[in-house]
């Protein structure tokens, strides 16, 4: 086995030596009273949001560019970013001096290229390239052929690992007075997770360190668990500055020494964490920033622990205010999204609230389309084992609820649906897809041209969340002899950075969509329609 002696003592003596100070801020270990009353544990937050540039990000930026050697301050350094690492280096480089090209996708929302720009004050070069990280990475790259610029990786270096790490001793120094149990770090490219859990393991082992993503970017958690480096076909970007496909291997490699466990959190759970956030601070973490947050949550719930005291790093409130209306309607951990099927006739609903009264029902949608009536609606309850009471009431009295609270589907597409009657044309060759792709000017304009026009569309529907991301739900008809054109598509949408689910088989699918839709194929004595075998087997 590796002697790791070496690395431990190399990290913190680079920690120790790191050179952040001249532009960052000591920043508050802020005590959490609501998130401590629902955890049962101390919480504390490293409130991370207060750096200049709203993130930790840096710390790390100064650190490695401000050890650069005269020669390598001649050449000028480069940068990859679509946010927080873009403006810490455009601060980073203003305030040395340094001449800077930092390399941005043109999906990157307008408010973040600017926010670099501001802070650039004419040292940096903002380069708007490639339709994707990975496209504008390799410009980067080729400016560093190309002009003999120094490259400033937002995670995979040794002096930006360490200028992250000095969080870490922030937090031994705030906390001299009490025993600090577990801390949280967010992990993308993993820098922030290494660098603080390299301090800590070096300086107090006995403290856990636990890395969190988003479950849909979750390469450290893949490559941990793999031994080795796993890189992921495709991320979801809700939770976008930790949207990384592949981890670093200098990252890895320190993780594998000093994360003790690795938790995976959804989109509704970082949406709850950025509410407690703010219920606790006042302060809107951006979803990456609040993955701490979220993951000290989940960690207490999971592990069933009480009385001990978290650290979790908010490492970044930078977030598109559009974005807030989404957070908001995913945010509400106690309402529960359900379908139900009620008799077509004055005072059913009526009748199916008297059962979940005085629960507040907080959305309900119908329209009328025969018998029986689909409902889609949402209550809230105050506890799981009230969300139960209510479920078996509803059994007990002849109801047959489907609870979709943790159905994707339902909740992004099939709640902003109102059934209707659907064409007669519609038949058993229907396949239904989910697509996600950056949302910026043109993305749909270009879904909608790539569409074939031998697939008829028997289902559409989109709409805008105020978010980075746009969702598309489509169905299409498609013949099984033009299943190999279908995923053709599918291929080419990919490589355009779409990413697709089909969810032909989801139980919401017949139940609430086709039913809905078409009042004929439900009811008594009437057959579901049969479906397809799904395209991905």
């Amino acid at each position: 086995m590796r002697d790791h002696s070496s690395d431990a003592f190399k990290y913190l003596s680079l920690t120790l030596n790191a050179k952040v100070y001249d532009v960052c801020k000591q920043t508050e270990l802020h005590v959490a009273p609501r998130l401590s009353l629902d955890t049962g544990n101390r919480c504390l937050l490293k409130r991370e949001d207060q750096q200049p540039v709203n993130s930790f990000k840096l710390r790390g930026a100064y650190n490695r560019i401000v050890h650069l050697s005269k020669e390598e301050r001649a050449k000028g350094i480069v940068a990859c970013s679509a946010g927080n690492h873009a403006q810490g280096v455009a601060y980073a480089a203003s305030h040395l001096g340094i001449s800077a090209k930092i390399f941005m996708p043109t999906i990157t929302p307008q408010i973040k290229v600017e926010a670099v720009r501001s802070f650039a004050k004419g040292h940096s070069e903002v380069v708007l390239i490639g339709d994707s990280y990975d496209e504008a990475y390799a410009a980067a790259m080729a400016c560093v052929d190309e002009e003999g610029r120094v490259l400033v990786h937002p995670f995979n270096d040794a002096l930006v690992i360490a200028g992250q790490g000095t969080i870490g001793q922030e937090i031994l120094a705030q906390t001299t007075q009490e025993q600090v149990d577990v801390v949280f770090c967010c992990v993308g490219g993993g820098g922030l997770a290494a660098g603080v859990g390299m301090f800590l393991k070096a300086v107090k082992p006995n403290i856990k360190v636990v890395g969190v993503e988003a479950a849909d970017a979750a390469c450290m958690t893949e490559s941990l668990a793999a031994g080795k480096i796993v890189e992921l076909p495709t991320v979801g970007l809700f939770a976008d500055g930790a949207a990384v496909r592949k981890v670093g291997d200098e990252t890895f490699r320190l993780c594998q020494m000093a994360v003790d466990e690795m938790v995976t959190v959804s989109t509704d759970e970082i949406c709850a964490a950025i509410k407690s956030g703010f219920i606790d601070t006042r302060v809107v973490l951006e979803p990456a920033g609040a993955l701490a947050v979220a993951g000290m949550v989940k960690y207490a719930k999971t592990h069933k622990v009480t009385g001990q005291t978290f650290v979790a790093t908010c490492s970044g409130a930078n977030i598109d205010f559009d974005r807030l209306r989404y957070v908001s309607e995913r945010a509400d951990k106690s309402e529960t999204l359900i379908s139900v099927e009620i008799p077509e006739r004055a005072g059913a609903f009526i009748d199916l609230y008297r059962k979940i009264y005085p629960r507040n029902v907080t959305e309900f949608s119908y329209r009328i389309s025969g018998e029986p009536a689909m409902i889609l609606m949402s209550f809230q309850a105050t506890s799981d084992d009230d969300k139960a009471e209510v479920l078996e009431q509803l059994r007990g009295a002849g109801y047959q609820p489907t609870d979709l609270s943790s159905n994707e589907l339902a909740k992004t597409h099939c709640r902003h649906l109102v059934g209707g009657r659907a064409p007669d044309r519609m038949t058993t060759e229907e396949v239904l897809f989910r697509f996600e792709f950056p949302e910026r000017p043109g993305s749909l304009l270009s879904f909608l041209k790539a569409l074939p026009e031998e697939f008829n569309v028997s289902l559409f529907h989109y709409r805008s969340h105020g978010a980075d991301v746009g969702r598309v739900l489509v169905a299409l008809q498609v013949p099984a002899k033009q299943r190999a054109s279908l995923r053709e598509y599918l291929d080419f949408l990919t490589s355009k950075g779409f990413t697709w689910r089909e969810e032909t088989q989801n139980d919401v699918y017949p139940h609430f969509l086709l039913e809905a839709l078409d009042p004929t194929r439900s009811g008594a004595g009437r057959s579901r329609p049969k479906r397809p075998p799904p395209l991905t087997l």
